[in-house]
């Protein structure tokens, strides 16, 4: 090992932090895990921490080899979370073979993190629809000049698909959404909650779905 290596191998092993912002109790949880995600998200943004709805999708393919990426929500409610992405793309054809999938957040400001399990589906077409409409109109060209998660010759044809696109709307009037771009929620069957404590002795709380659709809350160990 060389001596750079050596010490930054000591440096990551020596790094600690201690938790101290926040505990998660039972007698202070909601019945659903959407009221208490949502306090969450919103004590995230209320913060101005960046990207408060970036968060992991992880999928499985039918390799059966998992993967992750970064996307950013768009909506939540009692049903689920949504996201918005190329249909064609890695996840979307992942998706599109094994529905089940889990999403994380971390804000690690906040110290703490949020698991989701659950299966996925497609948003309406007309949910899609609207949402495109509110995007940027160079979002919107980018949805139909990047064939996501395929080869490229270079960022020079990459630039160019979306020069070409700009040349013809260069009205300003937007695209039409890109049949192959829409909407998918994830809608949960497994939520987990983890404040960080000090110690390393953090709080884990879950909420699981019930066949009648309750939740049956329980505290992991850390």
């Amino acid at each position: 090992m060389s001596g750079d290596a050596h010490a930054q191998g000591l440096t990551l092993a020596a790094m600690r932090r201690n938790y101290t912002r926040g505990a998660l109790l039972e007698q202070e949880l909601p019945a659903s895990p959407d009221m208490l995600f949502d306090a969450w998200l919103q004590q995230a943004m209320d913060e101005n921490l960046p990207e408060p709805n970036a968060m992991t999708l992880a999928t499985v393919g039918s390799d059966l080899r998992p993967s992750t990426r970064i996307v950013l929500l768009k909506g939540h409610d009692a049903n689920g979370l949504v996201w918005f992405t190329n249909y064609q793309s890695r996840k979307g054809v992942e998706l599109e073979g094994n529905p089940h999938a889990a999403l994380q957040f971390h804000w690690v400001t906040l110290e703490r993190v949020v698991r989701v399990e659950g299966l996925v589906h497609k948003v309406s077409d007309a949910e899609s629809d609207a949402y495109f409409a509110l995007r940027p109109h160079a979002s919107q060209l980018g949805a139909w000049a990047s064939p996501q998660s395929r080869p490229v010759a270079s960022r020079e044809a990459l630039d160019a698909a979306f020069a070409e696109l700009e040349r013809q709307h260069n009205d300003g009037r937007a695209p039409a959404r890109p049949p192959h771009w829409g909407g998918y929620r994830l809608v949960p069957q497994y939520w987990e909650f983890w404040q960080g404590r000090t110690g390393r002795l953090h709080d884990r709380i879950t909420y699981q779905r019930r066949d009648d659709g309750s939740w049956q809350i329980q505290r992991l160990a850390p």
